[in-house]
């Protein structure tokens, strides 16, 4: 199998998560590298990495290059990211800033891997709250055509970075220890708290943050369906790892919930679990570190026609940013468009 030369430009929560899932899936690598900001040496995986500092010539004779990406700051992909294609390498870009454009493919290899076959060399990953809800949404999607979409999503403090997953557990020993709770991170205190606030405040969408646009404008793009109509509500809670969402999907046609559970059954990249009568649903705690997308709580919703309700878990680092690139990549290579 032929072997490639990859760069990983970020060296944050994601860009050592794009590692280890390089490393674990073992991706042919002939040259891997880590990019950032500053040199400086760290163990990534149980490596020893050497990080460089990112510029220009950081792509001469590199095939793929993953940016990590940072959601609601401009990205290294800016600034660095067509630099690179005009180097010969493929982008496959983390961040948020060229999810949107129209020469740019935002792909789920298990939903829209055709979408690969436009590229241009650039490559956008889509959010993480959109991925782990096309993974359930997509499959039944194909069977029954999703017409609405109404979702609210339960976000870990991972999905902003490693300073919240440090706020978040100096909180609990401030709370701990009778100390004043103070935070810098978010806007209020995370701890036993929950926010509805994730990204900006929206000029498109009036009253909805940025996170809660993507859902909308990701989904159409990724579906192929402007005229899909979504709803999605993004709130931050007090959990390290793993995005929750509940989903209710009304189609054009009448689900059946049986064969709902057998289409994500044989779903790539979904596992099934769902037995509330046992207490058995998915939960971010024990999806963390997982591959997969799990789905739960699954019903036929009783206020709209042919609409049901599901209950979605997904590691948000792993399979909604890390793993989801270096699948890209995977399908690249399978499809002989590298």
């Amino acid at each position: 199998m032929k072997k490639y030369n990859v760069a990983v430009v970020g060296a944050g929560l994601v860009g050592k998560k794009m590692v280890e899932v390089l490393l674990e899936r073992n991706f042919p690598i002939s040259n891997l590298k880590v990019l950032a900001t500053r040199e400086r040496d760290e163990m990534i995986a149980g490596r020893h990495f050497q990080i460089r500092k990112t510029d220009d010539a950081s792509f001469d004779g590199v095939d793929f290059a993953f940016f990590a990406g940072t959601e609601g700051e401009k990205g290294a992909s800016v600034e660095f990211g067509w630099k690179a294609v005009e180097k010969g390498a493929i982008v496959i870009d983390n961040g948020g800033d060229f999810r949107m454009d129209p020469n740019v493919p935002l792909v789920i290899p298990e939903v829209n891997a055709e979408h690969l076959k436009r590229h241009k060399g650039f490559i956008a990953n889509p959010n993480c709250s959109t991925i782990i809800m096309l993974m359930a949404v997509a499959p039944l999607h194909t069977k029954y055509r999703a017409k609405r979409i109404i979702v609210s999503t339960y976000q870990a403090v991972s999905g902003t970075g490693s300073k919240a997953l440090e706020e978040l557990e100096n909180q609990l020993h401030q709370f701990e220890k009778g100390q004043k709770v103070t935070f810098q991170v978010y806007p209020h205190r995370i701890l036993f708290n929950v926010i509805p606030h994730i990204g900006n405040i929206s000029h498109e969408f009036p009253g909805y943050y940025t996170e809660e646009v993507k859902m909308i404008l990701e989904t159409r793009k990724i579906l192929d369906r402007s005229d899909i109509l979504i709803s999605a509500t993004c709130v931050r809670v007090p959990v390290f790892n793993g995005h929750s969402e509940a989903i209710t999907v009304q189609f054009e046609t009448t689900p059946d919930i049986n064969e709902c559970r057998e289409i994500l059954k044989s779903s790539k990249g979904v596992k099934l679990l769902d037995e509330p009568e046992n207490a058995k649903y998915p939960l971010p705690l024990e999806v963390s570190g997982k591959d997969d997308v799990y789905v739960g709580r699954l019903r036929k919703n009783p206020a709209l026609d042919n609409a049901i309700d599901m209950w979605v878990v997904g590691d948000n680092i792993k399979k909604g940013a890390a793993q989801n690139a270096v699948q890209i990549a995977e399908a690249m290579i399978e499809m002989n468009l590298v």
